[in-house]
């Protein structure tokens, strides 16, 4: 008989066929506490059909191939006729549908549809990420849209709609509609005041022509995108001013929009991204001009927060292959769970994981309230977020595809497209700097921002010592700001600790708090993943973190 030489052992299976949402422990239980009963009891069903879904065989292979396969260009169609569309595979509309279908651009439209909203996107961006970025920009848009209420009666239900129809159309024929946005120019990148792009009314209220270009515009194929140029001074204010830029005209005549080319970027391959001039580019104002920057903010802040909740999952995805892998892999004698060492590595991940979630759904519930805490308590801790909790990704990903060794550094496992997407939340919206500096200003001229952060951390004073000593700190250092913007990234890194481990203090298990406030806050950690204390009761955090229900 002859021998056979390729049995296969000890490898794990593949991490499908299982519910990303019921299995997500913290994610489960920030969606039960920030809902009322009636709104939780719906959102769990709801959520765990998506969670069915994207931890199934089908939605794996949808991200693989949406990725293998990016977007191409079409700049003329074979008569030579200038078309600007961009094609992408099968599967990245199949992504994006469900995305719609899932709600992922409605929370405007139901109550506590914002934590089910950032739920929802938690869950389905773990079976690809990068369609996630039309999704969030067309959910975004509904605020910023609002400064002009003609505009926002007129777009709100398309882009609310909860249908994906595909095409380029005028929008008033369409059951639902995407939105992108174009600010960044060559040669101003986050100084958008720095933008060239200009403005010439026409006779009509409200309506522009555009002249200019966008270094970066996400999802081109989308419907309508919201832009910055300078409007002529002679119209009125003048200044940098917000548009409204339809892809298709309501008579059904494609408006001027010249995709130069599509970016060729580390990551995030899925989705596209171009540089697009504007010629004589028909365009409707919102909002007041030369108020472009507070128009489009609100923008920015719910975009902010996607990235957020992009980089949590991307997190918990990774902590997720890593704790299944390491509960079937045997080495040394024993399974790799059960080894000191590497439990104490996953532990550290999981934290990181569960700080994350929590903040990120604690944000979402505050965005669901009109109370003015909630409102200020956003204005510092988005950016504080946006700053902390994506550059936390990159570094915690890359040590969870370490967990599967060389496995992990193959296409075929995910580790490389999530490693490859981990960077990209840091840099959209404003990369670290800009999120730092916006702490500051918003500290330096909003205090009722700053006195709502701090009630926020009030409400587990006396309940952990190292979380009250690192709020002292923290204290002393914002009693003077004066000359604190080479300092700015420290300061705005110990507002996001004390306010990941005050939430965790206040809903996780004692392990997992315990075990956050011992490495993050009390100092008892090294610069890697996989330092925190040997005192600490690692086993219930990892299984905690462990990929099933």
């Amino acid at each position: 008989m002859a021998a056979t030489t390729h049995t296969v052992t000890n490898q794990a299976p593949p991490l499908v066929g299982y519910d990303v949402f019921a299995a997500d422990r913290a994610l489960r239980e920030a969606v039960a506490r920030h809902l009322d009963p009636a709104q939780a009891e719906q959102a769990r069903t709801e959520l765990s059909v998506l969670g069915r879904a994207a931890g199934s065989a089908q939605a794996r292979e949808w991200g693989a191939l949406a990725n293998e396969n990016p977007p191409k260009l079409r700049t003329h169609d074979r008569y030579g006729h200038r078309i600007d569309e961009v094609e992408f595979h099968p599967a990245w509309h199949r992504l994006l549908a469900k995305g719609v279908s899932a709600g992922m651009t409605a929370a405007w439209t139901r109550p506590g549809g914002h934590v089910r909203r950032a739920a929802a996107f938690l869950v389905w961006t773990q079976a690809e990420a990068g369609h996630a970025c039309p999704l969030s920009m067309t959910h975004a848009a509904v605020p910023a849209l609002r400064a002009e209420p003609e505009l926002a009666a007129e777009w709100e239900p398309r882009l609310t709609a909860m249908i994906y129809d595909e095409g380029l159309r005028p929008a008033a024929q369409k059951a639902g509609v995407l939105f992108g946005m174009g600010m960044t120019e060559k040669q101003g990148g986050s100084d958008v005041r720095a933008n060239t792009t200009r403005a010439e009314p026409l006779a009509a209220q409200g309506e522009y022509l555009l002249t200019g270009h966008k270094w970066f515009c996400s999802a081109p194929m989308s419907d309508g995108f919201l832009v910055l140029g300078q409007a002529a001074p002679a119209t009125g204010e003048g200044g940098l001013t917000c548009f409204l830029v339809p892809r298709v005209l309501p008579d059904g005549e494609r408006n001027v929009f010249r995709i130069q080319r599509l970016k060729d970027k580390l990551g995030n391959r899925s989705n596209a991204s171009a540089e697009v001039e504007f010629e004589g580019t028909w365009a409707r104002r919102v909002g007041a001009e030369g108020r472009g920057v507070r128009t489009i903010i609100e923008m920015v802040a719910a975009t902010r927060l996607d990235c957020v909740l992009g980089s949590a999952a991307l997190m918990r995805q990774a902590v997720a292959q890593a704790v299944h892998h390491c509960a079937y892999r045997e080495a040394f004698g024993g399974k790799l769970i059960d080894k000191p060492l590497m439990r104490n590595v996953l532990a550290d991940l999981a934290l990181e994981s569960e700080a994350a979630t929590t903040l990120a759904l604690r944000l979402a519930a505050a965005y669901d309230s009109d109370e003015p805490h909630e409102r200020a308590l956003l204005r510092l801790a988005v950016p504080v977020a946006k700053y902390w909790v994506t550059k936390r990704c990159t570094p915690m990903v890359a040590e969870a595809l370490e967990c599967l060794g060389g496995n992990g550094y193959v296409e075929e496992s995910d580790m490389p497209r999530l490693l490859r997407e981990s960077p990209l939340n840091s840099i959209w919206e404003g990369a670290g700097n800009v999120q730092a500096l916006d702490v500051l200003r918003a500290l330096q001229r909003e205090p009722e921002a700053l006195n709502a952060f701090l009630e926020e951390l009030g409400r587990t004073r006396g309940a952990d010592h190292r979380l009250d000593a690192a709020v002292k700190g923290l204290l002393t250092e914002l009693a003077d700001l004066e000359g604190i913007e080479a300092r700015a990234r420290r300061l705005v890194e110990r507002m996001a600790l004390v306010l990941q481990g005050s939430l965790l203090v206040r809903f996780a298990p004692p392990e997992v708090a315990d075990a956050f406030c011992a490495s993050r806050l009390g100092g008892d950690h090294g610069a890697a993943f996989g330092t925190l204390p040997g005192t600490l009761d690692l086993a219930p955090v990892v299984e905690r973190a462990r990929p099933v229900e």
